[in-house]
């Protein structure tokens, strides 16, 4: 069962994983601070539109200049070192490369370098959720046709859920609902890249010091990314999303059990099987104690008395009627926890979880009144925010998915709080990112 000791043997018989990187902003960085770590693993080539910033931030994670030093791929595959380049295509066309990992952040362009490195015939992991949120289900279909494995990256946390909702199941429990945990207010979703490191907890010296970038983290605190990751969640384990959004419940971690039940038997949940996010903030905006912002969870039923009973002998922490128990990870790593990603695709050729159904969706808010003429900035900026809803409700209704929504310009004047729809916004129809969202919403 250890993949470790698998790692140790590929290298021991010089039959290493080889991988293209393509971005090296937060997340690429932090795998980068691992994978020098790891046995097995090769790190061919990088790819970032800035190549003094992606060697900056190598040299940031511990890698020695001469670990990068590699003029060509060629050379990097030759001495055992690694390659930066500014341009993604050669990196996806090296025939020796076994695995692309995606990690810019930009659902558009990750579209291009996902469908690329398919076409190659190249395995994808991406850290790009938001690609996933868009358009996950039409990029499993492809991978499967191209006879690859696409998979989400472990470390960021719907992965993680996704591996504990597999557990529940496998041990043959029914899920009742599995999320993520966050800090949350409503005026957050009002939040913008000027207002965030107040509001996350961190000093603008923090925030330097880590390259931290605002837009980024703002998406995570203006609801968006927990949207975006419930809704990957929601794709891949079939779990459904809320009616009208996420509700952000508060409660510790030993609350979740009380909380993620369906209404008839004292929760919150509209029934049994839904994503949500568990609030780690109280009424007062006050950190709960023993809470689960930085964390994972699923929330699972009892078949009956024998296995109620079973809980209450082995001293579990159940809901008041002993029926519900959650099982959770605290914390999650983000990038620094990639290594099972590639090893589980790179070994067992096995996903660390893809989306199966286009089952969630996430729409556009505005943030404030938007006036003709104006450019949305996308997630985390200044000008909208998304949140989850049915697939069913969202392409009836002709709402404009957040992942579309960088650069377009407004058609139509638009109020504060309303979910924008295609026919308020001026769209490039050619892109990779747009036919694929439209292959999909005419499966629904």
């Amino acid at each position: 069962m250890s993949l470790f000791n698998q790692l140790k043997a590929r290298s021991d018989n010089n039959d290493l994983i080889r991988i293209g990187l393509i971005g090296v902003g937060k997340f690429g960085t932090m795998f980068a601070s691992q994978v020098i770590r790891l046995p097995g693993i090769h790190v061919v080539g990088v790819a970032d539109l800035n190549v003094q910033s992606c060697k900056s931030n190598l040299k940031l994670a511990g890698w020695k200049p001469e670990m990068y030093a590699a003029k060509t791929l060629d050379k990097a595959l030759e001495a055992g070192t690694t390659c930066v380049l500014e341009n993604f295509v050669s990196l996806v066309n090296e025939p020796r490369i076994d695995i692309i990992i995606e990690c810019t952040g930009n659902p558009v362009k990750a579209v291009d370098h996902i469908l690329a490195a398919f076409e190659s015939g190249k395995h994808v992991i991406s850290a790009t959720v938001e690609a996933d949120a868009l358009c996950g289900p039409a990029l499993a279909r492809k991978a499967i046709e191209f006879g690859v494995i696409y998979s989400m990256a472990y470390g960021d946390q719907p992965a993680m859920v996704c591996e504990l909702v597999d557990w529940a199941r496998v041990c043959g429990f029914d899920v009742i609902a599995a999320g993520r945990g966050h800090k949350w207010r409503s005026e957050y979703r009002y939040s913008t890249p000027d207002t965030i490191w107040d509001y996350w907890g961190l000093t603008e010296e923090q925030a330097e010091r880590g390259r931290l970038n605002p837009k980024m983290f703002n998406s995570f605190l203006d609801g968006t990314k927990p949207a975006i990751e419930s809704s990957a969640i929601s794709n891949a384990t079939g779990l459904l999303a809320p009616s009208n959004g996420l509700n952000y419940p508060s409660g510790s971690i030993d609350q979740i059990p009380m909380l993620m039940r369906p209404i008839n038997d004292g929760g919150i949940l509209e029934g049994s099987g839904f994503v949500e996010v568990i609030n780690s903030l109280d009424e007062n905006g006050d950190m709960i104690d023993y809470d689960i912002r930085k964390g994972v969870w699923v929330t699972l039923k009892s078949a009956n008395d024998y296995q109620r009973n079973c809980f209450e002998e082995y001293k579990v922490q159940t809901d008041d009627s002993g029926k519900y128990f959650t099982s959770y990870k605290r914390w999650h790593l983000i990038g620094l926890e990639l290594g099972m990603s590639v090893a589980n695709v790179g070994i067992r050729k096995e996903a660390t979880g893809v989306a199966k159904e286009f089952l969630s969706d996430v729409v556009t808010i505005a943030k404030r009144d938007l006036k003709v003429g104006e450019v949305l900035d996308g997630e985390g900026g200044y000008t909208v925010s998304g949140d989850i809803r049915p697939s069913n409700i969202s392409v009836k209704k002709n709402y404009l998915p957040l992942g579309l929504t960088a650069g377009v310009k407004m058609l139509r004047d638009v109020k504060a709080n309303s979910i924008l729809s295609y026919d308020d916004i001026s769209i490039e129809h050619q892109t990779n990112a747009y036919k694929l969202r439209k292959s999909l919403e005419q499966s629904i």
